[in-house]
């Protein structure tokens, strides 16, 4: 039997290297985030707070049919290999569905498809609607540490295709899982609807177009219901908070102050007040000129308020305007 070759060692250990190399590469999450090492499962709170009111967004609010409200909101715990939106990407058909007519069947089977095929969504979860702008909402829902992602939507109802939402937060904190997270939330274009305001007809956007944030000054057009040229940024349209629970082998209690699972009222600082300014229409056409023959005469011209100031705005102009003419066609 021949003498082992020094280098059979050396071989092997290289060997191992590459194994263990390997295994915790595949352990990874998908595009390189850092790895959830918390304890495997965690539960949460999830309390949606609308703050449309009126005071806060006074052009165009919705006072009936139908009246601002909230729809239900739908959510998913997931890995960062899944999607439910994204800014600057296209909604799927089932969210199309969601923003455009509230219904959530087609988005929950997608949610529900990816959690069985890839494996990449933990638990799919709800909250009922909110009948008023104003007002909460609060659900539970289970996160893992390989499924530490929270997404969720709810739509702004009326509205052409207008949402607001969270993607992919992080519920885990490298080796811990997050207490308390509460994030300002506001109002987001699923880009397959072309209206401008709250109670605009129906008009498809061909092509779809991406997911864009709706802000104080975009779209840039002054019938766009968000439009408020004198602000830098809108405020927050809502809130959302989640809350870990603590660990219990019986049913969970809702977290001190929170909501229970229904919608309710919320009780909470005045909203802040937005100022809108008066919004008049163009000028008419002059009108005849008024006056005897060969003398000055006078004509004038109207416009009509558009939308009246609130909340300290500027005030509405002169509506009608005279200018010196002399009369013609004489008889």
């Amino acid at each position: 039997m021949g003498t082992p070759s020094p280098a059979a060692p050396w071989g092997r250990a290289l060997w191992a290297l590459l194994l263990a190399t390997l295994g915790c590469s595949a352990g990874q999450p998908l595009g390189g985030e850092p790895m959830c090492t918390a304890q495997p499962l965690a539960k949460y709170s999830i309390t949606f707070t609308g703050k449309w009111s009126q005071a806060s967004f006074p052009k165009q609010y919705p006072l009936f049919r139908p009246p601002a409200q909230w729809s239900s909101l739908l959510g998913a715990a997931h890995s960062p290999d899944y999607s439910l939106w994204r800014k600057g990407q296209y909604v799927s058909n089932g969210l199309r569905d969601f923003a455009e007519r509230s219904e959530a069947w087609a988005l929950m089977r997608e949610m529900e498809a990816a959690g069985e095929k890839l494996q990449s969504v933990h638990g799919v979860f709800s909250a009922p609607a909110v009948p008023s702008g104003t007002g909460q909402t609060s659900a539970e829902f289970e996160a893992h540490s390989r499924h530490s992602l929270v997404s969720f939507v709810v739509r702004i109802v009326p509205s052409p295709d207008w949402f607001v939402g969270v993607d992919s937060l992080d519920l885990c904190d490298g080796g811990r899982w997050r207490e308390q997270v509460v994030v300002d939330l506001h109002p987001y274009d699923a880009g397959t609807d072309s209206g401008f305001t709250f109670s605009s007809p129906k008009f498809a956007t061909v092509p779809q177009d991406t997911v864009t944030e709706i802000t104080a000054s975009s779209p840039s057009h002054p019938a766009n219901s968000f439009y408020y040229p004198r602000l830098k940024s809108l405020p927050p349209i809502a809130t959302v908070t989640l809350a870990r629970l603590p660990q219990s082998p019986r049913a969970f209690p809702p977290a001190p102050g929170l909501g229970g699972g229904g919608n309710e009222l919320a009780y909470s600082l005045p909203a802040p007040e937005t100022p809108l300014d008066c919004e008049v229409s163009l000028w008419s056409s002059w009108g005849l000129c008024a006056g005897p023959c060969g003398r000055p005469g006078a004509k004038s011209r109207t416009r009509y308020v558009r939308a009246r100031p609130a909340n300290h705005g500027a005030p509405c102009p002169g509506l009608e305007e005279e200018a010196p003419c002399v009369p013609d066609n004489c008889v």
